[in-house]
């Protein structure tokens, strides 16, 4: 799913906002995927929110692997968003 762009809140410096809850997963899924994001924000009285998708675990996370980051090409890239 994408990101509702109505819930996005400008900053007083003109940045902008979005809230995502991000969660890692100590152990992988059947797809290999060991994180989740959602977006977050409050509608009336409640909260709700929706599941924008997964993440795989990369170079950094903690352990001792050398193996190249993926690469990311021009066809990948969403150059509709405003950030």
């Amino acid at each position: 799913m994408k990101i509702d762009k109505t819930q996005i809140v400008e900053g007083k410096n003109g940045a902008k906002y979005i809230n995502l809850d991000i969660w890692i997963n100590d152990e992988e899924d059947k797809y290999g995927n060991h994180a989740g994001i959602k977006q977050s924000y409050k509608n009336g009285d409640a909260f709700e929110s929706h599941y924008i998708g997964n993440g795989k675990k990369g170079i950094g996370w903690g352990d001792d692997s050398t193996t190249n980051p993926p690469q990311q090409s021009d066809a990948d890239l969403d150059d509709s968003l405003p950030f």
